[in-house]
């Protein structure tokens, strides 16, 4: 490529990707939060299928376009998630001891 010499590395590439979204227009356009944000954008678009559980599904126009993190373009199957409890250690101490 113009006289330099690269290494090219072919991409990872998963038959099915399923990932986590906090929300989805009918479109499929996803938009995560927090840590859901580490590798789900990633591998919604590696994914030969993808589908995308999310905890609320809007209509398309309900997404602020700049919030959209994955195009509806990668997402084939969308499903509203039905148990949204998150799971999440809590921190605990024990009472110190008197010395």
């Amino acid at each position: 490529f113009e006289g330099q010499l690269y290494v090219r590395e072919t991409w990872l590439r998963a038959d099915l990707a399923i990932v986590k979204a906090w929300k989805a227009d009918t479109a499929g356009n996803l938009v995560y939060r927090r840590t859901a944000r580490n590798f789900n954008p990633n591998m919604a678009t590696a994914g030969k299928v993808t589908v995308a559980e999310v905890e609320e599904i809007v209509p398309v126009g309900s997404l602020d376009p700049e919030a959209i993190h994955t195009p509806g373009i990668y997402v084939d199957r969308i499903v509203k998630s039905t148990i949204n409890e998150k799971r999440i250690e809590k921190r605990t101490v024990r009472k110190r001891e008197s010395a």
